[in-house]
């Protein structure tokens, strides 16, 4: 029935974008057609569109699953990335890690945003 499966998300500006996840997550990114393919460290892609009248996404569009949360987060912190603070729900620390596993919670994750506001992690769900 269903030969594959994709997802996108919008962006504000498509240069900007090419920009953060090619030069500041280091991942690999094609333009394809009006946007851009980006290839995911599992295997898969994700399209990547303008949209004039966009909004960033309010929840979590991506999740990085990464080996040691700390060690990722001070080299993307190197980078130039800013990670989001909470204080309610599940509250982080000093440089943005909600450690979850330590509350029984879920994951160790660190929230940040891209250029177009939209939602992205890393995470370290402990395996």
């Amino acid at each position: 029935m269903f030969k594959s499966a994709f997802s996108g998300f919008s962006v504000d500006d498509l240069e900007k974008a090419k920009q953060f996840y090619t030069g500041i997550l280091g991942l690999k990114v094609d333009e394809e057609g009006a946007g851009l393919s980006l290839h995911l460290p599992s295997g898969g892609n994700v399209f990547i569109y303008p949209k004039d009248d966009h909004q960033p996404a309010s929840f979590t569009i991506l999740n990085f699953v990464v080996d040691d949360i700390d060690a990722a987060v001070d080299e993307l912190t190197r980078r130039g990335v800013k990670f989001e603070h909470y204080e309610e729900g599940l509250p982080t620390d000093a440089k943005g890690i909600a450690r979850g596993r330590a509350q029984q919670m879920g994951p160790d994750i660190a929230w940040f945003k891209d250029p177009a506001g939209n939602f992205l992690s890393v995470l370290d769900d402990g395996s």
